[in-house]
């Protein structure tokens, strides 16, 4: 018997081709309470096409929504989005679904769904063959009856898909049952997708999108994470709140959702099961390596798996760990990281050179391309995290810094019942602080140019190279404006690093206000390119205070979300 074809890239090959022949294209929609429609438009059609044929398909009112992905607000035209790629459509006012507010000319019959069970909708460029054969095993075995199997553990939804045989190959979450998603299964409800979730800086329905960057990130499976792709599924497994949902069916109709795809990993163990201290070094830097530069938020025992190597016994000390759930990594804006290994012995050991050289190899943008390119969705805020993190990786380890210095740099400290600012935060405030005022200096000093003629011009320069000169009382102010910028310009950043944490920490002296000031994705280009000049700046006077403060570290309290 044929073996039922597969849909890369979304479609099957045979109603691909049919799509070409005829100018079409295929985009998927989601909205806000989770319902997914796959959709075949003409090129030449429009946003408000898109929102007719949802209407009618779900029954939903969409005239005041938008359509968006990431960041991204879809004005009209379509022709930037690349097919398949999953869209969210926002509803500015929510009505009752029970009364939906339908056009009277509506003319739009509900489209067809061509799909499989399970394509493949994000990073499809870099689907490895074992992931392309994971998802064809999957698709086998559902059209032979088999039925995945929600796992009991963890506050969202996922489902053990099986092969053929019954054997377990991939666990599959869908982003609209995550806690507080508008399908958890579990009752952790009352949020739509693209609200604050688990963790104020990453949203609802958007942990998914992040499984697939933390597999895309992990060049040369140098962490061991497994294969992970993100798919646009359909099964009468996965949950329906009736109460929620606009297009509940009844038990036992096929759903179809957003989700990601990863490769169930045999194990013998997680991390929070057995002793620590025998894991290998190199297998821990491996994990600490990639939860630094991706900001994990959520690293905990139960999330490293634990394998014995062959030939060698459980009590020998020769393990693999294998990191899985990444869905709280890339926070939006700088957050409290939860590093398990933090204090692992491991961790204080020094690099290897093998590590130093994947370390000083990386480029973090270069990274933030492939995932605009593979991962669309995935917010501006998410990949200039993962650049600030990048370089803060790079020049920790060139200056020596272990894997648990520079962990405890990024974590939070508590103190009585608050936490005080981490070491990194610390850092990209006084940078931002800094860049603002190069900037607004820049600004200042292009408006006086233009303002001061020849005369001033040649004055302020001799004022510039010895202070002797006489000068009138005009030009003299504006020349001793520019020398004490430039004299201030020059000044160490580590003799003024005390007085600006002290001035900052009086301002704003809690985390969530800090947080609110260092919004990256508010930064125009021009502030980016300024902010992150000021932290390298700063990056190595940090790197000698953490090496020289002999600081004694206390064991945090686990903040551990474990989905």
């Amino acid at each position: 018997m044929a073996l039922p074809e597969v849909c890369y890239g979304g479609l099957s090959g045979i109603h691909a081709a049919q799509l070409r022949e005829v100018g079409r294209r295929r985009i998927i929609v989601q909205i806000d309470t989770g319902n997914v429609l796959g959709l075949e438009l003409d090129r030449s059609e429009k946003v408000q096409s898109v929102k007719k044929k949802v209407q009618a398909a779900l029954s939903v009112p969409t005239e005041q929504s938008a359509l968006v992905f990431g960041d991204h607000v879809i004005e009209d035209d379509l022709s930037e989005v690349r097919s398949d790629t999953p869209l969210l459509l926002t509803r500015g006012l929510h009505r009752s679904s029970s009364t939906p507010c339908l056009s009277p000319t509506l003319d739009v019959s509900p489209p067809k769904d061509w799909s499989q069970p399970v394509e493949l909708v994000g990073g499809s460029s870099e689907c490895s063959p074992a992931m392309k054969q994971l998802i064809q095993d999957s698709v086998e075995a559902i059209h032979g009856g088999v039925v995945p199997v929600l796992a009991t553990g963890g506050l969202g939804g996922a489902y053990y898909f099986k092969d053929s045989s019954g054997q377990s190959i991939a666990i599959v979450k869908p982003t609209d049952e995550e806690p507080f998603a508008p399908n958890n299964p579990k009752g952790f409800v009352g949020r739509v997708l693209g609200e604050p979730g688990l963790k104020r800086s990453i949203r609802v329905g958007e942990t998914g999108v992040r499984e697939v960057a933390a597999y895309l990130l992990d060049y040369g499976n140098f962490a061991r994470v497994p294969a992970t792709s993100l798919v646009k599924v359909r099964h009468s497994v996965f949950n329906v709140n009736r109460e929620i949902s606009v297009s509940y069916q009844g038990e036992g109709s096929p759903v179809a959702k957003i989700a990601s795809f990863q490769q169930f990993v045999k194990h013998d163990s997680d991390a929070s099961d057995i002793g620590t201290s025998s894991f290998p070094v190199s297998a821990v830097h491996r994990i600490g390596i990639l939860d630094v530069r991706i900001f994990n938020t959520d690293r905990h025992g139960g999330n490293i798996l634990v394998r014995k190597v062959e030939n060698a016994g459980w009590r020998g000390g020769s393990f693999e760990l294998v990191p899985i759930d990444h869905g709280l990594c890339l926070p939006e804006t700088l957050d409290d990281p939860y590093f398990e290994w933090l204090h692992w012995p491991q961790a204080s050991m020094p690099f290897s050179e093998e590590e130093l050289e994947y370390i000083q190899a990386l480029d973090p943008y270069e990274d933030a391309e492939m995932l605009r390119r593979e991962l669309p969705m995935l917010r501006e805020g998410c990949l200039r995290m993962l650049v600030l993190c990048t370089i803060f990786l790079k020049n920790a380890a060139r200056s020596g810094l272990t894997l648990a210095e520079i962990g405890a740099m990024m974590s939070r400290e508590l103190c009585g019942d608050n936490e005080e600012l981490s070491e990194l935060e610390k850092v990209c405030m006084v940078a931002k602080l800094q860049a603002d005022k190069a900037l607004a200096e820049e600004a200042e000093e292009e408006e006086e140019e233009d303002q001061i003629d020849e005369e001033d011009l040649e004055l302020e320069d001799d004022i510039l190279g010895n202070f002797s000169i006489e000068i009138d009382e005009e030009s003299g102010e504006q020349s001793r404006k520019r020398l004490l910028r430039r004299t201030e310009r020059s000044t160490p950043p580590s003799s003024v690093w005390k007085s600006q944490v002290q001035q900052l920490l009086q301002e704003q002296t809690r985390h969530q206000q800090a947080a609110e000031n260092l919004v990256f994705s508010a930064m125009s280009d021009e502030e980016w390119e300024a902010f992150l000049g000021q932290f390298e700046e700063l990056l190595e006077d940090a790197f000698v205070r953490r090496k020289t403060d002999n600081l004694n570290f206390v064991q945090r309290l686990g903040t551990s979300c474990q989905f």
